[in-house]
C-alpha cells in the first residue's frame, strides 16, 4: 500500500487571499460570537454540574460535544494568535471538566447530573460522541499550548471506555450511535503513542454491524446508523449523513494505519456511491430531513435539501483522508467543492450567524402554504441564526476554518502533492529532508498560482489540475513545461534544490447540467466559475426568478465584488411575457430580454429573505 502523510496545519501559515480573510474573521468574530451564545444558552455552565429544577437552560445530552468543538477551535486559533482572553476561557472550562471527572475517568455532564445509573445503557444518547470530541479537544489544546491537563483527563476516560466496552463488555451497547470516538482515538494514539487507543478504534470499527446489542431509535432501522452490514461489506452510503461520513473517515483512518486493503476498498466503493449518485453540486450530502439522511440514488431535491453544514464538513474529512491512501484528483475536487460552496454557505458574511441546512432553492411564496392546518411543512430557514437548539454546526465550522490548511498537502518519502490553493507558506519534511513550500495566489478570484519549493531536490512535485479545468498552462523556472498528468496531477521532477512553478487555470464561466436521473434538475443548468457555484436571488432580479431562462451560449460579464469577495456575474437571459390575469393560456413564444445577476452561492441570504435558485431554465 502506498501511503501519504498529511501536512498538519500547524506547519502552514495562510498569509493572503480568501482563507486568510476567513481565518481572521473566524478568530476575531466568529469564535467570540459562538462563545457568547454558548454562555447565554448554558452550554458552558453545564460543566459545573449544578443545574437545579427551576433554573433556566437545562443541559442537553450533547452539550459536552458543543463545548469540546469550541475548545478545539480555540486551540487552533491560539496556535497562530496570542489571545490571553481566549486561552483563559479554555483553561476555565478544562478546570471544570477535570474537577468533575469521576475517579473511574468517566465524564459526561448530562449523565452525571440527571441519570448516573443510565450511563452506557442507551446507544442513541451521544456519550461516546461527546467523549470523542472531548478527546480531540484535549489533543488539539496540548499540541497548541503544551498544557496537558485535559489530555491526561481524556486518557483516563479512554482507558475507562476500553475497560467497559472492550475488556469487560458491561455496556448495554457495543458501538457508538454517532461515530466520532473512532476518529478521536486515532488522534489520541498519535499524540500519546499509546497503541491501545488505536486498537480500540479498530475494535469499534470491526464490531460495527455485527452485534445484536446495537439497537437504536424505534423509528429507524439498521441503515440509519450504518449497522446493516459489517463495514468491509458496505458498498453504499446509507443513513444519517454526518454519522455516515464520520464513520467512513474513521474507516479510512484504520485502513491507513493497518494497511487494510479490504477496508480501503470499502471506502473507495462508498465514496464512489456518494460522488456519482448522492452529492449535491455544492458538495452537500444528506438530502432528506427525515433522519438527515442519504436516500436513494439521484434523489437531490433543491428546496427541501437538508445538506447539513456538519455533513459537508464530514464529507471533506472523508475525502481528505482518502487522499492519504490514493492521491486521486476526485478526492481533492470534492474537498474544494465543499470548501467554496456547501460548507462556506453555512456562515454569514459577517461571521456571526449560521445555517444548519443549506438548500439550493428558496421560494418564499410557498412558506406557510398550508394555511388550513396548524402543523406547517418543515423547510430550511431562509436567514441564518446565531445559535440553534442543536448547535453542533457553529463550533464545527469554527474548528474547520481554523484548521483548513490541513487540506493543502500530502507527502511521502518521494513526493509532495499540492491539493488545494491558498496563499501560504509551509515547512515540512520529506523523509529526512526539510522542505519549504510557498503559494502566492488570490485563487479562486483568479486562476494564477505561483508555487516555490525549496529542499525537494530528487523528489517529485505533483500539482493538481481540477477536473473542471480543461485549459491550463504550467511553467517551471520561467519556462513552459509539458508535465505528465497522473490521476489529475501534473508531475514535476525537482532537479535542483529550488524550484518555481506557475500554474494558470482558465476561470471561464461554464454551465453544468445534471444527470437525467436527477429529476429535480431536468432541463436545467447551473453556473460555475472555477470551483465556485453561483445562484440568482430575487433581490437582484425581481420576482418569479423561477421563470427566468438563460441563453445556453453565455457571454458572461464578470464584475469584481468587494462585498462577496468573489466576483458577481451577469448573463443574458429572458422571461416569458405574461401580462394576462389568466391562470392558463395558449402557449406563447413571446419573451422579454433580461440581464440576470448571479452571486456566489455561499453568499446568498445575506441581504434579507429572498427567493434563490442554483438550477435555472436554459434556452438552448
Amino acid at each position: 500500500m502506498q501511503k501519504f502523510k498529511a501536512v498538519d496545519h500547524s506547519n502552514i501559515s495562510i498569509e493572503q487571499g480568501f482563507w486568510h480573510h476567513r481565518q481572521h474573521l473566524n478568530a476575531e468574530t466568529t469564535i467570540y460570537s459562538v462563545w457568547q451564545r454558548f454562555e447565554e444558552t448554558g452550554r458552558f455552565s453545564a460543566l459545573k454540574l449544578d443545574w437545579k429544577e427551576g433554573d433556566p437552560n437545562k443541559p442537553h445530552i450533547f452539550y459536552d460535544s458543543d463545548v469540546a468543538k469550541w475548545i478545539e477551535s480555540a486551540a487552533y486559533i491560539l496556535e497562530k494568535n496570542s489571545d490571553k482572553k481566549l486561552e483563559n476561557k479554555v483553561d476555565e472550562l478544562i478546570d471544570l471538566i477535570v474537577k468533575n471527572q469521576e475517579e473511574t475517568g468517566y465524564f459526561n455532564s448530562w449523565f452525571q447530573q440527571f441519570d448516573p445509573e443510565g450511563r452506557f445503557t442507551r446507544r442513541a444518547d451521544h456519550e461516546l460522541y461527546c467523549a470523542g470530541h472531548l478527546m480531540e479537544a484535549a489533543v488539539a489544546y496540548y499540541n497548541s499550548t503544551g498544557k496537558d491537563k485535559l489530555l491526561k483527563a481524556m486518557c483516563r476516560y479512554a482507558d475507562y471506555i476500553e475497560k467497559v466496552f472492550k475488556i469487560e463488555r458491561t455496556a448495554e451497547f457495543v458501538t457508538c450511535g454517532h461515530p466520532e470516538i473512532e476518529l478521536a482515538l486515532v488522534r489520541l494514539y498519535h499524540c500519546t503513542g499509546e497503541s491501545r487507543y488505536l486498537e480500540l478504534s479498530k475494535w469499534f470499527i470491526d464490531m460495527r454491524g455485527k452485534d445484536e446489542k446495537n439497537t437504536f431509535y424505534p423509528w429507524a432501522n439498521s441503515r440509519y446508523a450504518q449497522d446493516h452490514l459489517p463495514v468491509r461489506r458496505q458498498t453504499t452510503a446509507e443513513g444519517h449523513s454526518v454519522r455516515a461520513a464520520y464513520l467512513y473517515s474513521a474507516m479510512a483512518d484504520i485502513a491507513y494505519e493497518y494497511e487494510d486493503m479490504e477496508l480501503q476498498q470499502a471506502c473507495e466503493t462508498i465514496f464512489d456511491d456518494i460522488f456519482h449518485k448522492k452529492m449535491y453540486i455544492t458538495g452537500g450530502i444528506g438530502s432528506s430531513r427525515r433522519g438527515e439522511a442519504f436516500t436513494v440514488p439521484y434523489d437531490l431535491p433543491n428546496e427541501t435539501a437538508y445538506a447539513e453544514s456538519c455533513a459537508a464538513i464530514a464529507l471533506a474529512m472523508f475525502a481528505n483522508r482518502m487522499l492519504r491512501l490514493n492521491p486521486d484528483v476526485r478526492y481533492a475536487d470534492v474537498v474544494e467543492t465543499v470548501l467554496y460552496n456547501g460548507f462556506l454557505a453555512s456562515t454569514s458574511l459577517d461571521g456571526r450567524s449560521f445555517f444548519y441546512e443549506n438548500p439550493l432553492s428558496v421560494d418564499l411564496s410557498l412558506r406557510g402554504r398550508d394555511t388550513s392546518v396548524n402543523d406547517k411543512e418543515a423547510l430550511p430557514i431562509t436567514e441564518r441564526v446565531e445559535v440553534f437548539d442543536c448547535s453542533c454546526c457553529p463550533p464545527n465550522i469554527t474548528r474547520f476554518v481554523a484548521a483548513v490548511a490541513d487540506y493543502l498537502y500530502t507527502v511521502n518519502d518521494e513526493s509532495l502533492y499540492i491539493h488545494q490553493y491558498m496563499g501560504s507558506s509551509c515547512e515540512t519534511d520529506i523523509g529526512s529532508q526539510k522542505i519549504y513550500i510557498s503559494q502566492e495566489t488570490n485563487y479562486p478570484v483568479d486562476g494564477n498560482i505561483k508555487i516555490k519549493v525549496k529542499g525537494a531536490k530528487g523528489r517529485n512535485l505533483f500539482i493538481r489540475v481540477p477536473s473542471w479545468c480543461d485549459d491550463y498552462s504550467l511553467s517551471v523556472d520561467g519556462k513552459a513545461c509539458k508535465a505528465d498528468k497522473e490521476n489529475g496531477y501534473l508531475r514535476i521532477e525537482c532537479e535542483a534544490d529550488e524550484l518555481e512553478a506557475e500554474l494558470l487555470l482558465d476561470m471561464s464561466c461554464r454551465l453544468v447540467e445534471a444527470s437525467p436521473s436527477v429529476h429535480a434538475n431536468a432541463g436545467k443548468a447551473a453556473l460555475l466559475r472555477g470551483p465556485v457555484v453561483y445562484c440568482m436571488e430575487a433581490v437582484d432580479n425581481g420576482r418569479d426568478i423561477q421563470d427566468i431562462m438563460i441563453d445556453s451560449n453565455i457571454r458572461p460579464e464578470v464584475e469584481p465584488s468587494e462585498g462577496f469577495y468573489f466576483p458577481v456575474i451577469h448573463l443574458d437571459g429572458c422571461r416569458r411575457k405574461y401580462d394576462s390575469d389568466s391562470l392558463y393560456r395558449p402557449l406563447s413564444r413571446e419573451l422579454i430580454p433580461a440581464k440576470v445577476k448571479f452571486i456566489p452561492y455561499y453568499a446568498f441570504a445575506n441581504r434579507g429573505e429572498s427567493d434563490m435558485q442554483v438550477w435555472f431554465n436554459v434556452k438552448r
